[in-house]
């Protein structure tokens, strides 16, 4: 099978990046100490909108910035890798404040049949959206901060990027 557009773009975009790539020899550990949990969106740069050089911190990026989600990352990140603060950031527009699981459990029948709804079992058929997002940093952080996989001396705060000014909030 022929390569599509987009593998030929990864292919010349990462040649271009090789021939010039110097930092093959970091770290493992995050170089600050620090992991950030924010969302999938293709509209957010991590590394530019809030900072961070390559091998500073591990960025975990999933479907709302979800804490719960990213558990299994972070236990890594901390305990394997010795990260020491948390920086959880949601942000605005999100797709998760638009729709609730049982509208994105129909779209799933829809198109894609009764097997793949039992499928969603995987991760509990709970898509995790959010009506308010304040509220979810609020939810998330708290969650990270009450989880015994979470040691109690590890920092942890909540933000909000606005996707319209490219700036961030504190929150919690």
């Amino acid at each position: 099978m022929a390569p599509t557009p987009i593998q030929d773009n990864l292919v010349s975009s990462n040649k271009a990046y090789a021939s010039s790539f110097t930092k093959g020899d970091l770290a493992l550990p995050p170089a600050k100490k620090y992991a950030v949990v924010t969302c999938m969106d293709a509209r957010i740069d991590p590394a530019a909108a809030y900072g961070i050089d390559l091998g500073d911190a591990h960025v975990i990026r999933n479907a709302g910035g979800n804490a719960q989600d990213a558990l299994r990352s972070l236990v890594i990140s901390q305990q394997l890798l010795g990260t020491e603060e948390i920086l959880l950031i949601k942000h605005t527009g999100c797709g998760m404040l638009i729709f609730d699981t049982p509208a994105a459990t129909g779209l799933v029948k829809k198109n894609l049949g009764d097997k793949a709804v039992d499928d969603l079992k995987a991760f509990s058929s709970d898509f995790q959206t959010f009506p308010d997002l304040e509220k979810a940093v609020k939810d998330d952080v708290k969650l990270l901060k009450e989880s015994t996989l979470i040691p109690e001396k590890v920092t942890i705060s909540g933000w909000v990027y606005e996707v319209e000014t490219g700036k961030v909030r504190s929150v919690v």
